[in-house]
């Protein structure tokens, strides 16, 4: 079981549906089981992380940290900013729940080993990510999960 922290102050999806989407990218991913620490935090926190620990100061949406199968704690670490998401959400007309749990899907895909940064690496993400919303019965963007993407 994964522990689910929200520092945005409340649960804005219940923790059991947050659950069950990290079980479902783990399961696409071939890493069943692992436990995982997921934050959901505020835009500039994460950008603030994501300048220290990448040097990039520019926004993200999600960053996960692979923290290694040993020493009794979370396998890895998952930062969600809930502002990203809510301002995608609004802007594509989706619920705030979808696309907190595409972002969530996303940064477990990438301790799983998927990569996003080459053309045919993307498409590859993408489809796992739309096969894990298909798991979770939330709906696919099309534009960014088309039904027949490999």
């Amino acid at each position: 079981m994964s522990q689910v922290l929200w520092t945005t102050g409340g649960p804005l999806v219940p923790d059991a549906r947050v659950q069950r989407v990290v079980e479902a990218a783990l399961a696409e991913g071939g890493r069943s089981g692992l436990e995982l620490s997921i934050v959901f935090v505020g835009e500039e926190e994460l950008r603030r992380l994501h300048e220290t620990r990448l040097g990039d100061p520019s926004p993200t949406d999600v960053m996960a940290f692979d923290l290694g199968e040993e020493g009794g704690g979370p396998a890895g670490e998952l930062y969600v900013s809930v502002d990203r998401a809510r301002a995608m959400a609004d802007e594509l007309g989706v619920d705030l729940e979808r696309e907190l749990s595409l972002y969530v899907a996303h940064g477990v895909l990438h301790l799983c080993g998927h990569d996003d940064r080459a053309p045919r690496e993307a498409a590859r993400m993408r489809a796992a990510e739309g096969r894990v919303l298909d798991r979770v019965g939330q709906p696919r963007d099309p534009e960014r999960h088309p039904p027949g993407a490999v």
